[in-house]
């Protein structure tokens, strides 16, 4: 296969169709869809877009859980030259409203479960000209089926390439109102392309694979996941929403063997006692990412799972993974393990001061990308886009440094930092370490403000089931293992720390509440 020629959604969809026609591309539900059938369907939906009216660049949206039917969609607007807008069905009726606004969307396919959503919002949305409820009792896709009926199923050209937009993913708004981050073609094909000209795998997907990620396909996470398993013609599993025992068993009745989840997911699958080694022994490799792992949940991944680790740092707007820490690099002891590796291959990365500067090894500043696979643009936001990207750089949200050796180390976002006395403490750094307490089940860390110091550092603490958590305690756990000027002076215990859909902790709340 002559992937150079091959690298659009649209264009590699036709290919498999003609060498793996009955090789299954999707599985949800136990319901099966061959690649053959995957391409057939989407023709149908992409001209079924055209009859509407709708033109290249036109924005479609869609709210609701995962299916087979909404990576036809995907696939579908990418044939028409529409560009896919998904909506996290965990969105409040105001988020869903500004996702709608500020896409533009023409169209909205909606699963009935959220219809009231959108029939509170219509009147207000004057581009939106057509909501397409997806079910109807009984059936998971009877009112979508119905509305592309009778369209034609062959191939289309839309005149897009590589570099061309495909999808736009809002970003999880944890600062604000989401962003929406515009991916291109080139987005789901340049990772891999690198990583086996470089002759690596550290990340690979095969057609023989069976490949499911825990993070849903409405999340940019996961829908690059898929896509990334689509390229290469593998089976994809499917979960509608993720839920830790369903995907322990869908793991062992599908004999899945590569999957994506964050460290949180893994805490979870690990937990559930089905989650044996035999029951996940189809697994070759598990990709890790999302945020930082615990190093006692990370030991307990290389204790129990009998498969390779690998770890990716990646956002939405790198669009798919900048670095990693390898399978080789998984082992105990290695003091590495809390860096999130090396650049991929056609990476580059760089630390940068508030000026701009290139820092040297050990120096704590901005986290800079280059990397093929980055967004096109923040959608109707110039200003945000040119402060994000500057000469070929992607100026990412976190703080970090650069050791000798090129490995990266993430520290925290850069407006996370607290600021005590002049000192720089990064929150997760502080996390990482309350997380090891038997005492503490969750733990999210905040600056707040100090009359003497500037800021304090405020540590909220989800105490574990059945155990007992005292400030006090933790204190003393803490003296030895961290510098004095970061151990929380103001502590808090609560039974749930906010967070957003996509499940990242809000800690501007933490801190609006303090």
């Amino acid at each position: 296969m002559n992937d150079s020629n091959v690298q659009t959604l649209t264009a590699r969809c036709a290919l498999h169709a003609r060498q793996r026609p009955d090789h299954v591309a999707v599985i949800c539900e136990g319901r099966e869809v061959t690649y053959a059938d995957l391409h057939r369907r989407s023709n149908q939906t992409a001209h079924a877009l055209l009859a509407e009216g709708l033109r290249r660049g036109a924005r479609v949206a869609y709210l609701g859980r995962e299916s087979e039917h909404y990576f036809d969609i995907a696939l579908g607007c990418a044939k028409s030259g529409t560009v896919l807008v998904p909506i996290n069905w965990r969105l409040t009726p105001r988020e869903v409203d500004h996702v709608l606004r500020d896409a533009d969307a023409e169209l909205l396919f909606i699963e009935r479960d959220f219809r009231p959503t959108a029939d509170r919002l219509r009147s207000a949305l004057p581009s939106l000209r057509m909501v397409i409820e997806m079910d109807v009792p009984g059936s998971r896709a009877d009112g979508f089926l119905r509305w592309r009926a009778g369209h034609p199923d062959g191939d289309l050209c839309p005149g897009t390439g590589r570099d061309d937009a495909v999808v736009q993913m809002y970003t999880s708004g944890t600062t604000g109102l989401p962003k929406g981050v515009v991916l291109a073609n080139r987005t789901f094909f340049t990772l891999s392309e690198h990583m086996r000209q470089a002759g690596l795998d550290w990340f690979d997907w095969h057609p023989g694979d069976r490949s499911m990620s825990c993070f849903s396909g409405l999340h940019s996470a996961g829908l690059v996941w898929f896509m990334h398993g689509f390229a290469a013609g593998c089976t994809n599993v499917v979960m509608r929403m993720f839920i830790a025992e369903e995907a322990v068993r869908l793991i062992g009745d599908h004999e899945v063997t590569v999957i994506f989840a964050a460290p949180a997911m893994l805490r979870m699958l690990l937990a559930e006692p089905g989650a044996t080694r035999e029951a996940c022994g189809s697994l070759r490799k598990v990709t890790y990412g999302g945020s930082a792992i615990a190093p006692s949940l990370l030991m307990q991944c290389m204790e129990r799972l009998d498969c390779e680790l690998a770890q990716m740092y990646a956002a939405a707007e790198s669009g798919s993974g900048v670095t990693c820490l390898t399978p080789a690099e998984h082992w105990p002891g290695n003091p590495r393990l809390s860096s999130v590796g090396r650049p991929c291959p056609g990476n580059e990365v760089k630390v940068v001061d508030r000026d701009g500067e290139v820092l040297p090894a050990g120096q704590v500043g901005q986290i800079c990308v280059k990397n093929p696979a980055c967004f096109i643009e923040y959608w109707h936001q110039p200003e945000a886009t040119s402060r994000a990207l500057v000469d070929g750089w992607l100026y990412m949200p976190d703080a970090g440094y650069l050791d000798d050796d090129g490995y990266l180390f993430v520290l925290d976002r850069m407006d996370d930092a607290i600021i005590v006395a002049g000192q720089n403490i990064y929150p997760v750094e502080v996390e990482m370490m309350l997380a090891e307490h038997p005492a503490v089940a969750e733990v999210a860390v905040v600056g707040i403000p100090d009359q003497r110091w500037g800021q304090a550092v405020k540590a909220v603490i989800v105490p574990r089931k059945g155990e007992q958590a005292a400030a006090r305690d933790l204190i003393v756990f803490l003296r030895g293992r961290l510098a004095d000027f970061k151990i929380p002076t103001q502590w808090e215990f609560v039974g749930s720390l906010p967070r957003n859909p996509t499940g990242k902790v809000l800690r501007r709340l933490l801190r609006t509440e303090a």
